[in-house]
């Protein structure tokens, strides 16, 4: 069966945006391509869930004609996915398939679908419902090397203990630290 994955950066202290919702605080990789990454997080990943403030923001973002080849590969295969993007607003505007309601019996329908894993991409809201309606399998963390001692929390108003198993972890030469994680009940096989 196909998994939800959470992906996500945050910062040391728990942060997934800056006071002002800045990500200026996101480490850069000497070493790596923004294009390499993203592409490897969508290795797995066929479908993709976004609140309505993260669609709007990045839902249809582009890179610029500056940005590296690879970025721009990886913003295509990023773009070629089915997303869904849940928001009371009963607005659509074709490039995605809106869920205002039933929120948990239409993630499970989705899930139930033939495919691959499904990358719960956010906002805050977004994934503290996912969270609270245990919705959520793997929890893939880039924890940067920043503390930021205020701005959005990625866990907030948590309803119920969530039991994690690690089931990998990688330092990069940046200091980022991926770290992977399974929900109790899930069963996931790291790339």
């Amino acid at each position: 069966m196909r998994k939800i994955v959470l992906d996500l950066a945050v910062t040391l202290d728990g942060f997934i945006e800056g006071p002002k919702g800045e990500i200026d605080w996101l480490v850069k990789d000497d070493e790596a391509d923004f294009g390499d990454i993203l592409t490897d997080i969508l290795a797995d990943i066929d479908t993709i869930f976004y609140g309505r403030i993260s669609y709007g923001l990045w839902g249809n973002y582009y890179p610029g004609e500056n940005a590296s080849p690879k970025l721009k590969e990886a913003y295509n295969l990023l773009h070629s996915k089915p997303k869904y993007v849940f928001s009371t607003a009963k607005t659509n505007d074709g490039k995605a398939t809106f869920i205002n309601s039933n929120i948990k019996e239409r993630v499970e329908e989705i899930v139930q679908q033939p495919g691959k894993n499904i990358w719960l991409y956010g906002g805050g809201k977004l994934i503290t419902t996912f969270i609270n309606l245990g919705l959520v399998d793997v929890y893939r963390l880039a924890v940067h090397p920043v503390i930021l001692g205020s701005g959005k929390p990625l866990f907030e108003n948590i309803n119920t203990r969530v039991g994690l198993k690690l089931i990998d972890a990688k330092p990069s030469h940046s200091g980022v630290i991926l770290l992977c994680y399974q929900t109790n009940q899930a069963e996931y096989k790291v790339q």
